[in-house]
């Protein structure tokens, strides 16, 4: 029989919830890749901002929870780059920008953040 310390096993869980987060990442930047290519109005463009939300919203409380032990500089950081995100998405919905370019290099540079 196996026997993991709690350190490993957390460590596991940690490296296993980074590589989640950077599949993630991963799908909602192919999703908004093919979404910039069909344009702004394509079904594919709402799927992806609906998803790129979706993920931003799920990190954002996560990022929120006290129980988060990333540095709580870094946390700040990071959701102030969702809260931009957010109105991003908005703009993009409302017509205002048609290019999900900026959006897509940022998830790019979170998501290598990851690794």
């Amino acid at each position: 029989m196996y026997e993991f310390s709690y350190n490993e096993v957390v460590d596991d869980s940690r490296e296993v919830m980074r590589a989640r987060e950077r599949d993630a990442m991963d799908r909602v930047i192919a999703m908004l890749r093919t979404a910039r290519d069909r344009g702004a109005s394509s079904r594919e463009a709402v799927e992806a901002i609906f998803y790129l939300r979706r993920l931003w919203a799920i990190f954002l409380d996560d990022l929120r929870n006290p129980e988060n032990e990333l540095p709580e500089q870094l946390r700040g950081g990071i959701v102030s780059i969702g809260y931009w995100m957010n109105r991003e998405i908005d703009r993009f919905r409302t017509g205002q920008t048609g290019d999900l370019t900026p959006m897509i290099e940022i998830n790019e540079i979170i998501r290598d953040g990851l690794k």
